[in-house]
């Protein structure tokens, strides 16, 4: 029997389209949630193949870049070699580039989202 592709889908702001019916074409079991703190939970529970959430930067954030870097480091501490895909606004670029010097290791598509981009990332 053959362990089934996972996909955590981290859909907190949205405003873009469903893409639920793309990772499932791509033969991914999908899973969502809506908050970094509950991915953390879930990649502590079964790492997925593959993540999929926005990069969401907020000033409240003291000790973090943003919503992101709490995901990555549990897809770190979990040994995992599960592939992040991160949705960023072009305006936020600067902060991601300062997330990648700690997190070098993750996929970062601009909105608006690019679905034959994100389907050939999967």
């Amino acid at each position: 029997m053959t362990t089934p592709h996972t996909l955590l889908w981290v859909y907190e702001l949205g405003g873009y389209p469903n893409f639920t019916p793309l990772f499932q074409r791509a033969g991914y079991q999908v899973t969502r949630v809506d908050s970094g703190r509950k991915a953390a939970g879930a990649i502590k529970r079964a790492p997925p193949t593959v993540i999929v959430a926005e990069f969401i930067v907020d000033p409240n954030f003291r000790d973090r870049t943003g919503n992101l870097e709490t995901i990555l480091a549990a897809v770190q501490r979990s040994g995992a070699t599960t592939k992040v895909i991160a949705f960023y606004e072009p305006a936020e670029a600067t902060e991601l580039e300062k997330l990648r010097a700690r997190f070098p290791d993750f996929t970062a598509l601009p909105y608006p989202i690019d679905e034959a981009r994100l389907a050939a990332e999967l």
